[in-house]
């Protein structure tokens, strides 16, 4: 039976990817609570730089890193638009549903 070959394991590409990995569950933590709280301009925020963290596989794929800065825009106006369209109303509406 033949092994085969791993590839090599560079110490700075592993502890870029721990770190980064960690920033981008920290943004998700962040995005969450200000997405719970209402908080339409910090969820819209968080949004965005949870994206920008997850963008390497966008890199990887386009090479081209562009396409980053427009998917970052529409993660803003994503993450704005929906915590607006919960409102208030949307959110005691939330609470009744599974209380």
């Amino acid at each position: 039976m033949i092994l085969p070959i791993l590839p090599a394991i560079s110490p700075l590409v592993a502890a870029g990817v721990v770190l980064s990995t960690a920033a981008t569950d920290a943004a998700y933590v962040m995005y969450t609570s200000n997405v719970a709280a209402r908080r339409r301009l910090g969820a819209a925020s968080w949004s965005g730089a949870w994206y920008l963290l997850s963008a390497v596989a966008v890199i990887s794929f386009t090479s081209n890193w562009v396409y980053v800065v427009f998917a970052a825009g529409g993660s803003f106006i994503g993450g704005y638009i929906a915590v607006s369209a919960l409102g208030r109303s949307g959110a005691r509406r939330a609470v009744a549903k599974f209380a």
